[in-house]
């Protein structure tokens, strides 16, 4: 979320002479696009550049498991798979754009993490506990949708079991232009504003020396890298350039007399892919209004709904952790009977997170394997 933001102590101006205990501290520019985009100065107490030892490279590539075109459920609260932020990661969709992923954390991490090629949306399904980043530290909670920039250094210490939604983006995730005026500030009709963003709060630097493990995440597997100096040494930063945390239940529904395309529900956007949000909301409230989302054909865009809670007007057979996936170009919409019982009702009780990809997704052996082989026939009586 680019917005100015200070924390710690920095000095008057950028790249001068700055101490602490008369001991010189070492600044960092962490930029987007070369030297053209956003950014954050940071200062540390060591070198961020001092790196004493490179692990091997281990290679993780992402295989398509089938190309069969059709529409799927696949059931996501079946995984068993646990362990921590990192290694329970079981990727289920992806691109050229993104990887989709769900995570079931069981344990802590005995190190750290940067992706260096991949934005980071996560959405906690279920969980509670502390990102602890160089940026400082975040709390996060069920609902929270949170957002780890490229390059940031992290740690997960969970507090109860968690289960998140993961995308990885080659590029970044923002808030929609649509939502913003010329300056970047959200406007009065976006659906959600700045006092909504929870930012980072930067603890004491920890002035530590020993091995200190980052594990980076690569476009085909991971590297360790070991520095000789805690990585969360940082005094002080300021910049536009940070992870931030949105809970999906502030977001203000937008809503009409006649049902609204679901446009109305985007949360974020990124290059070839938006997040929507579906909350609690009144349904559409002209005398022949028919809440239920009408028969459609994304002719476009690949659209992924993670049913998170609540009851799904349109869709039987669902429940939560529930994902569908229709293809572009098939129509799909409310299954026999939902339309016209959906006549007359006044509201919806739901949590549910859209992505929809303007270019193709693929499915993993996972996804394959946790599919519903049948859903695609699902609109026939």
């Amino acid at each position: 979320m680019p917005f100015y933001n200070v924390q710690g102590s920095i000095p008057p101006k950028r790249h001068t002479v700055f101490k602490k205990n008369n001991k010189i501290l070492f600044e960092q520019h962490v930029s987007r696009e070369g030297f053209s985009g956003i950014y954050s100065n940071m200062y540390h107490l060591s070198m961020p550049t001092e790196l004493i030892k490179v692990g091997n490279f281990v290679k993780s590539k992402l295989e398509k498991a089938s190309c069969k075109h059709k529409a799927r459920h696949i059931k996501s609260y079946k995984i068993k798979k646990f362990g921590d932020p990192i290694n329970s990661r079981m990727p289920i969709l992806f691109n050229n754009d993104l990887i989709i992923s769900l995570v079931h954390i069981s344990k802590n991490m005995d190190y750290f993490f940067r992706n260096g090629h991949y934005d980071e949306l996560f959405y906690v399904q279920y969980g509670n506990g502390v990102i602890k980043t160089n940026f400082g530290n975040l709390k996060y909670k069920k609902g929270d949708y949170i957002i780890i920039p490229k390059g940031t250094i992290y740690k997960i210490n969970y507090e109860s079991e968690t289960k998140l939604l993961l995308v990885e983006s080659v590029t970044s995730i923002n808030s929609p232009k649509k939502y913003k005026n010329k300056f970047g500030q959200l406007l009065e009709s976006s659906p959600y504003c700045e006092r909504d963003i929870i930012i980072p709060i930067l603890e004491k630097p920890i002035n530590k020396k020993g091995e200190f493990t980052i594990k980076v995440r690569l476009e085909d597997g991971f590297q360790d890298y070991v520095y000789n100096h805690h990585p969360f040494d940082v005094v002080g930063w300021d910049g536009f350039y940070f992870p931030w945390i949105f809970n999906i239940k502030n977001f203000e529904p937008i809503v009409g007399s006649l049902h609204q395309p679901p446009s109305v529900h985007q949360t974020f956007e990124s290059n070839n892919f938006v997040v929507c949000s579906f909350v609690s909301r009144l349904f559409d409230f002209h005398k022949d209004a028919i809440p239920s989302p009408y028969p459609h054909s994304n002719i476009d865009s690949d659209e992924f709904i993670f049913y998170s809670e609540g009851k799904f007007m349109s869709r039987s057979g669902i429940r939560g952790e529930s994902i569908t996936l229709h293809p572009m170009g098939l129509p799909h919409g409310p299954q026999p009977g939902k339309y016209e019982s959906s006549i007359g009702k006044k509201g919806t009780e739901e949590l549910a997170v859209m992505i929809d990809t303007f270019r193709p997704l693929y499915l993993t052996k996972s996804a394959i394997e946790l599919s519903d082989k049948d859903y695609c026939l699902s609109w026939i009586k």
